[in-house]
């Protein structure tokens, strides 16, 4: 006998069975579709015992905690079968799932196959568990509305199951707990409808049928229960485990990503980088082929970039840098190819442009994008122009040339004046060999003391007494003799080496001035520094290093920094001026009136001195405009309390109308070329036991023609 309390306890239990079995059953149809291997049929027949078992063990214990009196025996066969019914309903379902061909299909025919198998399974469990002698007739109401709930509840499970197919696929065990849910409610109402459709006469005596009573059936449904339970464990780790390897596989997937995204892609702009871009170069080459102007490369490095940098910041910076990605990338368009290469630096691949005059229409193409204005954050618009090389293939040479002869074509454009593009030419090859050559030697120049340190003097110009001297650097080559600055200082911008030709500069002039001091002679020596230098962390740190070593006082060593430079970086300007100055060192502007000078920030800046450019100093005799800037500059500096130095003086002339405008200091071939230390020397001590100038320059003028300024 099951006793009038504990029923409700089996018939919740009943229904905790019922969704329990529901969770198991819609794991198992999602892994009987999955695909196509031995193991997802394991899932199936695995499926179809644990599924059976559920849906048996729940039916049994709605049974026992039903409407059923007295000692009842539910026969071992029937049992059996009925749990074999189940089981095989669940059975056909799965495999109705893995086996038909299309979600159309699946979508109509499986929720019938579910209403009705299982509907029909259940219905025959209660028959043949309390056998023909309880049974006395059927409620064909409760058995349509048994079946029917099931189809109901099995069509909107499939329905989900359709409308998350892709959160499915990924794993996301979460997206079917709402049709496990549905299929759990569906179930437990129809194991109660079973109980239902059956009409029952409990007999007075019990039966003396051989197999389980009330309490043994109850245990077996326990069981029954517990196995479902264990299986749905058993769902559960699997699904940890799937969601555990998709995680895994999702995090390797990005991890891949992401390197391949640093490997081949610029971060800032996310363009492809250098490496890709040779890499998509071979590619179209193996699409276009080796016909004349089969593809262009197109070298692009922005015209005045630096000062966008350092006026607005490079948060602005880098908005401009992302936008003119974008516009390069919109001209790529689908066939072409965009990349970002260096700071301002970028290179476009045009696919079969249309021989050199199509290359020039995309280069033209270009410089109107570019020069379109740019919306900078909160800080209105500005506007950029660009120089563009193109190399063509093949005519330009092969595809491991293409970039560097585009790079040569750029540099020609950029002397132009830059905003316009140039084709590359076989006479810029020759530069390009000329400079790597030149590069490669002067990395070993240092070492092997080719580098040397001309002088040329200042000249006071009320009193004609040397103020001071100007270090300016030559090369002295084992083969191509004595080069000028001007020649390879580019070179060592180019290629980076600038900050060890600028480094050696102070180095020496240290040493000359010590030299110079040792001997007696007080000698001013100034030093040019360039941009590359300034924004040097350890500029200053060198400096007061190389001061102490040789044991010089700051005050005898003057920093000279173009007004161009000057204005390019104010901000690093202005650092590394007052830096300077807290050392003891003097400061200078040099080729002043060739720039764009800010009277605010050329008063702030800690210098004493201002260099008039000599192209205004070769005009003045002849020049009624050369004559009013000179005369402007010397009044502002003086105004400013600024000394001015006049470079490039070489006649009388020039000399006497710098003296009428009260030019501080004179520098020019007039007095001396740049010479030797040692020469310098011998001319300053002339200068000392009391020569007039003239005199010194008619000696050494012929004894040092030789020099290169």
């Amino acid at each position: 006998m099951i006793d009038s309390d504990v029923r409700p306890l089996l018939l919740l239990l009943a229904m905790l069975v019922a969704g329990l079995t529901a969770g198991v059953l819609t794991h198992a149809l999602q892994k009987a579709r999955s695909t196509d291997t031995l193991l997802d049929w394991g899932w199936v027949f695995g499926g179809a015992v644990a599924v059976g078992t559920g849906l048996w063990s729940a039916q049994s214990l709605a049974l026992l905690g039903g409407r059923l009196t007295g000692n009842l025996i539910f026969g071992f066969k029937a049992t059996a079968l009925c749990w074999l019914l189940c089981a095989a309903a669940a059975g056909l379902c799965l495999a109705a799932a893995r086996l038909l061909p299309t979600p159309r299909l699946r979508t109509l025919l499986l929720p019938w196959l579910l209403g009705v198998l299982i509907g029909a399974a259940l219905l025959a469990t209660v028959r043949l568990l309390l056998g023909s002698a309880l049974v006395v007739g059927w409620n064909s109401m409760w058995g349509v509305g048994a079946v029917a709930t099931l189809l109901a509840c099995a069509t909107l499970t499939q329905w989900w199951f359709d409308s998350t197919a892709g959160q499915l696929a990924d794993g996301d065990g979460s997206s079917s707990a709402p049709a496990v849910a549905v299929l759990g409610v569906g179930l437990a109402c129809a194991h109660a409808f079973a109980m239902q459709a059956v009409q029952l006469q409990v007999p007075a005596l019990p039966m003396t049928l051989d197999g389980l009573d009330a309490l043994g059936l109850t245990l077996a449904a326990a069981v029954g229960a517990l196995a479902v339970a264990m299986a749905l464990l058993s769902v559960w780790v699997d699904a940890r485990n799937r969601e555990r390897t998709r995680t895994l596989a999702t995090s390797l997937n990005e991890a891949n990503t992401q390197l391949r995204r640093q490997a081949f892609c610029d971060p800032l702009t996310t363009l492809p980088n250098r490496l890709l871009f040779e890499e998509r170069l071979h590619q179209t080459l193996q699409r276009v082929g080796r016909s004349p102007g089969a593809m262009a490369v197109l070298f692009i490095d922005l015209d005045g970039f630096k000062p966008i940098n350092d006026s607005f910041g490079h948060a602005a910076g880098d908005v401009v840098l992302r936008e003119v990605g974008g516009r390069l990338l919109e001209l790529a368009g689908a066939h072409g190819t965009a990349a970002r290469v260096g700071g301002d630096e970028f290179l476009l691949l045009v696919p079969g442009p249309g021989g050199q005059e199509g290359a020039a229409s995309s280069a033209q193409h270009v410089l109107q994008a570019l020069g379109r204005p740019y919306r900078l954050p909160n800080r209105g618009e500005v506007k950029l122009s660009c120089s563009i090389g193109i190399a063509m293939f093949p005519e330009h040479g092969s595809t491991a040339k293409l970039i560097a002869n585009a790079d040569a074509a750029m540099y020609a454009a950029k002397r132009t004046g830059g905003s316009t593009y140039a084709f590359f030419e076989a006479r810029m090859d020759l530069d390009v060999r000329e400079q790597v050559e030149l590069q490669n030697d002067l990395r070993l120049a240092i070492e092997r003391n080719q580098l040397h340190l001309y002088y040329q003097p200042k000249i006071h110009g009320a009193s004609g007494q040397v103020t001071g001297v100007e270090a300016l650097i030559r090369w002295d080559h084992p083969v191509r003799g004595l080069i000028s600055p001007e020649v390879f200082i580019p070179v060592a911008e180019r290629f980076g080496l600038i900050g060890t030709v600028g480094n050696w500069v102070i180095e020496e002039s240290c040493r000359q001035i010590r030299q110079w001091l040792d001997l007696g002679l007080r000698m001013r020596v100034a030093v040019n520094l360039s941009m590359h230098q300034l924004r040097q962390d350890d500029l200053v740190p060198r400096i007061r290093r190389a001061l102490e070593v040789h044991r010089v006082d700051p005050s005898l060593l003057t920093f000279e920094i173009t007004e161009s430079v000057a204005m390019e970086d104010t901000q690093a300007t202005m650092r590394s001026f007052g830096h300077l100055a807290r050392i003891g060192a003097s400061l200078s502007i040099d080729d002043f009136g060739t720039g764009y000078s800010s009277l605010a920030y050329l008063r702030k800046l800690p210098a004493r001195q201002l260099k008039i450019d000599r192209g205004f100093v070769a005009d003045i005799e002849h020049s009624s405009d050369a004559l009013a800037v000179v005369d402007a500059v010397i009044k502002l500096a003086h105004a400013l309390g600024l000394k001015v130095v006049a470079e490039g003086v070489e006649t009388e002339q020039q000399r006497d109308i710098l003296l009428g405008l009260r030019c501080d200091e004179l520098q020019g071939y007039l007095f001396a070329k740049p010479m030797p230390a040692k020469m310098l020397t011998l001319w300053a001590m002339n200068d000392d036991d009391g020569h007039d100038i003239e005199f010194r320059h008619s000696l050494f003028q012929n004894h040092f023609s030789s020099s290169i300024q």
